[in-house]
């Protein structure tokens, strides 16, 4: 790895001209500078519930074809709504709720978009949704859930993962950041204990990825077809359980 700073051209080992600026073009998504994809998130997130009040769905958004529409409730998924999985994570009941995760999703997730580029961390992120959805349709199929935080939770695994290898994206603290929200998460009632832990257990499946399992920096680099597909397969297993899930309904229901 060589240290920050500017280098000869002649002995920069990259390429030059055409090709330097080709090849920056084919890894701008991967490699974006600062945190447009978190921005992006949030403003999706906040656009949903102003979308919501608009409708008429009352303070906690719960009245309206929007929420309806996007809810994640296992008789819905086993009715083939397996869209739920991530629209519900772009709901949020009422606007202390989606203070608390934009806040969250803002500290947390501006941080690891500029460590690992914009497009792996949206990859990262809507695959820890859809792993937080599958973990809430194991824990609480008949809870209806909504909110960011099964992304979120899985924003601090990779993280977690990251400084374990020590690459320090929270400056060291994700352990003790994820210790202190399980905490809160078996302690205060109504809060999906399910997508938390799938959606922890997503991102830092993710990371894992990501480094090659150990063998690499997810910060630097290409992304890596290990990584992106350990991404996908994150991805692709949690819609596996959800249809599992449902399956087991349909038979019980």
């Amino acid at each position: 790895m060589a240290p920050v700073g500017i280098r000869c051209p002649e002995h920069s080992g990259r390429a030059q001209g055409v090709q330097r600026v080709t090849r920056g073009v084919q890894r701008a998504s991967f490699e974006g500078a600062g945190a447009k994809v978190t921005k992006g998130l949030i403003a999706v997130n906040v656009g949903v519930y102003v979308a919501e009040v608009i409708q008429g769905a009352g303070v906690n958004g719960t009245h309206g074809s929007i929420y309806t529409k996007g809810v994640l409730w296992l008789p819905f998924v086993a009715a083939g709504d397996y869209w739920r999985l991530l629209t519900s994570a772009f709901l949020h009941y009422g606007p202390f709720h989606l203070l608390l995760n934009m806040l969250a999703l803002w500290w947390f997730g501006s941080l690891l978009e500029q460590r690992i580029g914009s497009g792996r961390f949206l990859l990262l992120y809507l695959a820890s949704g859809l792993a937080g959805s599958a973990g809430a349709l194991i824990a609480s199929p008949l809870n209806p859930t909504v909110g960011a935080s099964g992304a979120i939770f899985g924003v601090l695994g990779a993280g977690l993962v990251m400084e374990r290898q020590c690459d320090y994206v929270f400056d060291g603290s994700a352990l003790g950041i994820i210790v202190i929200n399980l905490i809160l998460t078996f302690s205060i009632p109504n809060i999906s204990i399910g997508g938390h832990i799938g959606g922890l257990i997503g991102g830092a499946v993710c990371a894992l990825g990501l480094t090659r399992f150990g063998r690499g920096s997810a910060a630097y680099g290409r992304p890596g077809a290990l990584g992106i597909a350990t991404i996908l397969l994150v991805g692709v297993v949690s819609v596996g359980v959800a249809y599992w899930k449902a399956s087991g309904y349909g038979i019980h229901a």
